[in-house]
């Protein structure tokens, strides 16, 4: 024979099946949004804010969470920003810009949009870059440069990244004359 007294015991029931229930009707809710497409899928239409807020936050946690199992190299020579700048250049820069060079035109179709990346450095550890570029991000149209990159490929491009808060418009543009980066200042 149970010590709990009878009343409380159907308090406890009664919340347990209310909880129960709540828990099936926001199932068959989420079923039915998805089977019906009743979730706006348009690209041309932004996220809602608690959306937007949600997706960016869950991703920026799950970098800062993966990155400190990440050994970065502890420093990047001139050639790897180089060979990163490369790769950049040719495959970053129509999304992402660089210093004195706009986004293309039809990254304005994207959702969200591409950020600009000339400053992320300063925001984001080589281990977090190093995660997001070779990881890539759900939802962005941001690839996984890890499924068709070296690690050493993907490093040289974090080594860019890391590099480029400093770089001005005149550097870049140096740099895709095939000048190299310029010298530590």
């Amino acid at each position: 024979m149970s010590s709990e007294p009878a009343p409380a015991r159907q308090t406890l029931t009664a919340f347990v099946a209310g909880a129960a229930a709540l828990g099936a009707v926001m199932a068959l809710g989420g079923l039915a949004i998805v089977q019906f497409g009743l979730f706006d899928t348009r690209a041309s239409t932004p996220h809602g804010p608690i959306l937007a807020w949600a997706t960016h936050t869950t991703f920026v946690h799950a970098a800062q969470r993966a990155a400190p199992n990440i050994s970065a190299p502890a420093q990047f020579t001139p050639a790897e920003v180089e060979a990163g700048f490369k790769d950049y250049d040719a495959s970053c820069a129509a999304c992402h810009g660089g210093p004195g060079v706009a986004r293309a035109d039809w990254t304005r179709g994207l959702n969200p949009s591409p950020p600009y990346l000339v400053s992320t450095a300063r925001q984001w550890t080589p281990g977090e870059l190093y995660w997001v570029v070779k990881n890539g991000v759900k939802m962005t149209a941001m690839p996984a440069w890890g499924a068709v990159r070296s690690d050493g490929q993907v490093w040289d491009l974090v080594a860019f990244l890391e590099s480029l808060p400093y770089l001005t418009a005149d550097d870049y543009a140096r740099m895709r004359r095939g000048a190299g980066p310029p010298r530590a200042r």
